[in-house]
């Protein structure tokens, strides 16, 4: 995830921004305070919006073109079916990530807004915290109504932290991934490794690092670090080491500090990085991500941390970036085991992180249980296996992902395996800001420092990211 704030946004978002913005819920002139959940209930004509960072042609265009041109005319029929006319407009976006969530903020911040809007799981804490939205519970105004939906069994337990925040469900998630070592079999084979290699310890993953590493010209282990890499050092590297050691990023209202499990991390990418394992020249260039998909896909990584992005979209046979046209055959992969069995967060032996977003309800809504009726239509198993269009990817609904992802074995244990043992990132303001103090923390063992040097220079940077010592969680 990028910064979630720049200074240029603040000349976007002047009169004409909100111009543009507000008036699209009709409710722009609802008051403060607790508002009557089945206001409107009875009405035979409605008019809704969706909101969503997509738009036909540009930016997630398959998404704004599902959404407009398949949900909404299903959605449109179905209430007809039940006497009701109703409308529903979507209001689509090309924006960047930030100036969206901006556009969005001024928006709520007035009472207005589409009145569901998809946002990144990320933000969910940061916009309840700022009373943007409210649990669906309190927007719906009826606990059994939204507990009772029968698509929440669909949608494991660990996916639905995607649209929560302190234990309290705002919205339905959306599609997700997972995190993998993915290794080279033919690698593995040359260096007399197995082809179903499972380790279940990090110092597994050392072991073997050190049977590569007797291959010429062969990078054994590839785990994202530095600040080049960004928002990909935190995900495919970080935090799911972090989670390996029980410990996560925000504990109790609290971001971790400089802690025995945040130098446990850090040791383990200075075993890597300091032994010739790793290749420390890739963690500082712009490029090094790509370039370690390429060197993947040529034979010359052994073990690489990454989403099942990787799988799909990276070494994809036909239309991959580093295309491998034996990716089935070459390509193994495994879940990422705890620092040692039982050491991982809730005494997990595997763990994983996931990305992904959300759709929530405006709570300034003229029709509230209209639009939690649209947010379950659009979240059933019929219209979630529609959104995809016949592609394969991982849904936030285990009944569509048995089904679309059956031919692909690879997703399928992405689904299946690693999503009910899978973390989240907290959706919180500062997030970004501690992310960019691990990515450096990462970059300063990678190029030489102590872990005693890189945690304590850590340890300053989330001090003044958080706002003061006493939110931050130390030795």
């Amino acid at each position: 995830m990028r910064s979630l704030t720049r200074p240029s946004t603040a000349g976007v978002l002047g009169a004409a921004a909100l111009a543009l913005l507000t008036g699209c819920l009709g409710s722009s002139d609802s008051g403060s305070g607790d508002q009557d959940a089945n206001r409107n209930s009875d009405a035979k004509k409605v008019e809704l919006t969706i909101g969503s960072n997509s738009v036909k042609g540009g930016k997630s265009s398959a998404g704004a073109t599902f959404l407009e041109d398949v949900l909404i005319p299903k959605f449109v029929a179905e209430q007809k079916g039940k006497g009701v006319d109703v409308t529903v407009k979507f209001q689509g976006d090309g924006s960047d990530d930030e100036v969206y969530k901006q556009k969005l903020s001024l928006d709520l911040s007035n009472k207005s807004g589409p009145d569901l809007f998809q946002i990144d799981g990320i933000w969910v804490g940061e916009f309840a915290q700022a009373g943007y939205i409210k649990p669906l519970t309190d927007t719906v105004g009826d606990e059994a109504k939204v507990n009772d939906w029968d698509g929440w069994k669909q949608i494991p337990e660990s996916v639905q932290q995607l649209g929560s925040f302190e234990g309290k469900r705002y919205g339905v998630p959306g599609g997700t991934d997972g995190r993998v070592l993915y290794f080279n079999k033919k690698l593995f084979q040359q260096a007399g490794l197995p082809a179903d290699w499972q380790p279940k310890s990090w110092d597994d993953i050392i072991t073997a690092g050190q049977a590569l590493k007797k291959l010429s010209g062969v990078t054994p282990i590839q785990i994202n670090a530095g600040t080049a890499m960004g928002e990909a050092t935190t995900m495919q590297g970080v935090l799911p080491l972090l989670v390996g050691t029980g410990a996560t990023v925000n504990t109790d209202g609290k971001w971790l500090g400089d802690t025995p499990k945040l130098r446990q991390v850090l040791d383990f990418y200075h075993k890597i990085y300091s032994t010739g394992l790793g290749d420390p020249v890739l963690q500082r260039e712009a490029k090094g991500r790509d370039k370690s998909f390429a060197e993947f896909a040529a034979n010359k990584i052994g073990i690489l941390l990454e989403s099942d992005y990787f799988w799909r979209s990276v070494v994809e046979p036909k239309a991959g970036v580093a295309k491998m046209a034996d990716r089935d055959s070459a390509v193994g992969y495994a879940l990422i085991p705890a620092a040692l069995p039982g050491a991982g967060v809730k005494g997990q032996d595997f763990v994983s992180m996931s990305g992904g977003g959300a759709t929530v309800i405006n709570p300034n809504t003229k029709f509230p249980q209209q639009a939690w009726e649209l947010l379950q239509f659009m979240n059933s198993a019929d219209m979630v296996k529609a959104s995809l269009d016949g592609a394969a990817k991982i849904t936030q609904r285990s009944d569509v992902n048995s089904e679309v992802l059956a031919s692909d074995p690879m997703l399928s244990f992405i689904a299946e395996k690693v999503l009910p043992l899978t973390q989240y990132r907290p959706g919180l303001a500062e997030y970004p800001k501690i992310s960019a103090a691990l990515q450096q923390a990462t970059a300063d063992v990678v190029g030489g420092k102590s872990t005693d040097a890189a945690a304590q220079a850590y340890q300053k940077a989330v001090e003044a990211a958080a706002g003061g010592k006493d939110k931050v969680a130390g030795n």
